[in-house]
């Protein structure tokens, strides 16, 4: 009976290893069509928040109308495009909330919050 495990373990190890090979060999002649460039990676804007409030739109500061025609310009552009929010931990959560509404009044709703890696304590 034990080599009989034997032979079905080796068997199977045999077929986890080559079951991914073979779904993955198929070679196929892809046809060519202009359309078919390569996706770009996703326009964004960085906006951040400093410890005082004061905004940031790609490193430059702005005041807040300077701030909604930027976000707007950025919309028109590429309605698509993702807001990077980077705030100070101490910034109110207040300030942060209201950067948020400037940009989906402007027309942009993706909206990705830049943070430190941290590494958890176990």
């Amino acid at each position: 009976m034990t080599p009989l495990v034997d032979v079905m373990l080796v068997l199977v190890v045999i077929f986890i290893i080559t079951a991914p090979l073979l779904v993955s060999a198929v070679k196929v002649d892809l046809p060519k069509a202009d359309g078919a460039a390569a996706l770009e990676a996703p326009k964004f804007i960085a906006i951040t928040l400093d410890r005082s409030g004061q905004v940031y739109v790609d490193d430059r500061p702005l005041d807040a109308q300077a701030v909604s025609a930027a976000l707007r310009h950025a919309a028109e552009r590429q309605p698509d495009t993702e807001v990077r929010l980077r705030a100070d931990a101490a910034v109110p959560y207040g300030r942060v909330v209201e950067v948020m509404g400037q940009a989906h009044l402007a027309g942009l709703h993706r909206i990705g919050f830049v943070a430190d890696a941290t590494v958890a304590a176990h």
